[in-house]
């Protein structure tokens, strides 16, 4: 008698830059049906807070909106969100002040804020939204969230009571702030931040120290830059009668993480977040195999990125989880396998990174294919 079909749960995080969370799972299982056509597959696209978010959460139901706001530079730029229900919506940094934007990347980190995304929730809270989940991660500010603290009614003066600029050039005028004008309505808004990040605003481990660079801080500028929203922080949390900079997560997004949990703002782990939207637990109920990857796998996956989740998430419910990433670090192997039955790279030779982003969901799906094949004999 031959084998059932088996039942498989595909939750992957996005291949940043190449597909989509919804369109990796989607070419997984075209890999796996070449294999086994009448499979039970059970698609729950996953995210950690960072790109992608939005779409994994829109995916499990809601409705995609847009709304004109500022960009990390100023010039005005469309950002996606999304409405889960008349009272919840959910919002993505990157889709406001993201690294892959061009344009503002164009302009010195100095120069750029996070006011854009602050006028994004005035927006929401306009429409009379009660709950933001607010994934962060991919963001190319670095302003301790000045500017949407800024945008929700804070006011930033310098020595002559002037309104200084809310970005790292800015806040070096910075003499006093001003709470009074914070929107009221916050006060009633529960926002959750979703970000896989537990540093903290500055220091060492600060955003500017360890995630400043990669947005375009220079090495020389990091003391300076740190110290001035260690400065910021402190005026800020005085106004508002609140500690929040040295709490896990601050650091997040150059600081939005601080802004949000000044605000009263709960931390939560993005992936832990998505999976209980997704439903997770529930698709891996009588499961015979999990399957999850990402764009590169090494040791930051296991610091609570979305593959680490789903395969606890598996071995909870005592489900083999597999991953199927772009990239393995060869060096993270010994610790990657002590999680996943099998870590596999989609690429089959050497190529180009080019080639790889533009061919991903081919990729995803042969190698599923191959892998299921193997599974296949081993069942028997």
């Amino acid at each position: 008698m031959a084998a059932r079909a088996p039942v498989v749960v595909l939750a992957p995080n996005s291949f940043k830059g190449s597909v989509s969370a919804a369109d990796a799972a989607a070419a997984i299982a075209i890999g796996l049906r070449r294999v086994w056509p009448a499979a039970e597959l059970r698609l729950c696209p996953l995210a950690d807070g960072g790109e992608g978010t939005l779409d994994a959460v829109l995916a499990a139901g809601g409705q995609r909106r847009s709304a004109r706001v500022s960009g990390a530079a100023g010039a005005a730029v469309d950002a996606a969100y999304g409405l889960i229900d008349q009272d919840t919506a959910v919002i993505e940094s990157a889709q406001v002040v993201g690294l892959t934007d061009a344009r503002s990347t164009a302009h010195p980190v100095e120069m750029r804020s996070t006011r854009g995304v602050g006028e994004l929730l005035r927006l929401l809270l306009d429409a009379g939204v009660k709950q933001i989940l607010a994934g962060l991660g991919g963001s190319s500010t670095n302003d301790g969230g000045a500017g949407l603290l800024a945008a929700l009614g804070m006011k930033l003066l310098d020595t002559n009571a002037r309104v200084i600029e809310p970005t790292p050039a800015g806040l070096a005028a910075l003499a006093r702030v001003d709470a009074g004008a914070l929107d009221p309505r916050l006060r009633d808004t529960r926002i959750t931040i979703l970000s896989d990040v537990d540093n903290p605003l500055c220091g060492e481990r600060g955003a500017t120290a360890i995630f400043g660079p990669q947005k375009g801080v220079r090495p020389e500028t990091i003391p300076a830059i740190d110290a001035r929203l260690a400065h910021f922080a402190r005026l800020a949390e005085a106004a508002v009668g609140r500690s929040a900079k040295d709490l896990p997560g601050a650091g997040a997004a150059g600081g939005l993480g601080f802004a949000l949990l000044l605000l009263g703002g709960e931390l939560r782990s993005g992936a832990e977040v998505i999976a209980e939207v997704q439903q997770l637990d529930t698709a891996l109920e009588g499961a015979d195999w999990l399957i999850t990857g990402e764009g590169r796998s090494d040791r930051q996956t296991l610091l609570g990125k979305t593959p680490l989740i789903a395969a606890r998430h598996a071995a909870a419910k005592a489900v083999p989880a597999t991953l199927l990433s772009g990239g393995i670090d060869r060096d993270a192997l010994p610790e990657l396998s002590r999680h996943f039955a099998g870590c596999h790279s989609i690429v089959f030779g050497p190529t180009t990174l080019e080639a790889c982003l533009i061919d991903a969901a081919g990729l995803l799906a042969d190698c599923a294919e191959q892998l299921a094949r193997t599974f296949a004999a081993a069942r028997g």
